[in-house]
């Protein structure tokens, strides 16, 4: 009975093995880094075959301290190439099918914070003021908050006009939104350096896309040129995105 149990637990432990490996694979294929994936993977083979299996101490304790050292090369090389393979991670079917089952709940609370917003970038868009709404999701984004002036208030619409009036100190940089509150206004977000970006797009939507690559945050774009409303998440940008169309896109990202 006990031999039954342990051939059980040893499949099971296969085939998360496998599924983990595939699932990796196909990530770090969507960031193009399969070389790195494949150079560690035969690293890591490599290792358990020395030091488990053949129990080479010599060669294996080498191995250890190059698995120690390397992983603090690999998160210093490529941070850039980590931090989107958790990103994408954190995308896959089974993550999101539980964030919907979390999600669902909140949707009626969405709707209400998102209106004031919503007449206030009618109304800012009729004049021809920009502006630059970021909305924190899961990942916290004190870092940048900080970079602000701190508000902590209520979502109004006179509030967010007022902050984007063209001769308001505060109407350059973001506003950030966390936990259904405006945290602080004027912050500083991260642009990016997408080779891409259509050449109309200015720093607001670059600052938005900066901070899409790096966080879940919903970014709203108003362009002050043209008055149209832009939607920056997951590394994408909906442009000329009406009113009802942002509504509609705030609730289903």
């Amino acid at each position: 009975m006990t031999y039954f149990n342990i051939k059980v637990k040893d499949t099971i432990d296969i085939i998360l093995v496998v599924f983990f490996i595939y699932r990796t694979y196909r990530l770090m294929k969507k960031t193009g880094t399969i070389p790195v994936f494949i150079g560690i993977l035969f690293f890591v083979i490599l290792w358990i075959l020395v030091s488990k299996e053949l129990q080479m101490h010599i060669i294996g304790s080498i191995l250890d301290k190059f698995i120690d050292v390397g992983i603090i090369l690999l998160i210093t090389l490529f941070q850039k190439e980590i931090r989107e393979f958790l990103q994408n991670l954190g995308s896959t079917k089974e993550i999101k099918i539980l964030m919907k089952l979390i999600k669902l709940k909140n949707k009626q609370n969405d709707i209400s914070y998102s209106k004031p917003i919503i007449i206030a970038l009618i109304n800012l868009s009729k004049r021809r003021e920009g502006a630059l709404i970021v909305i924190q999701q899961s990942i916290p984004l004190d870092f940048f908050i900080k970079t602000g002036e701190n508000i902590d208030a209520n979502i109004n619409t006179r509030l967010i006009e007022n902050i984007f009036f063209k001769n308001s100190p505060l109407h350059d940089g973001a506003i950030i939104i966390a936990n259904k509150r405006v945290a602080a206004a004027a912050c500083i977000l991260p642009i990016s350096r997408k080779k891409n970006i259509h050449p109309s797009h200015g720093l607001r939507h670059r600052s938005a896309l900066g901070l899409c690559e790096q966080s879940d945050a919903k970014i709203i774009v108003l362009s002050e040129e043209t008055g149209k409303i832009s939607l920056a998440y997951k590394n994408h940008l909906y442009n000329n995105v009406s009113t009802e169309k942002l509504q509609e896109l705030l609730l289903k990202i």
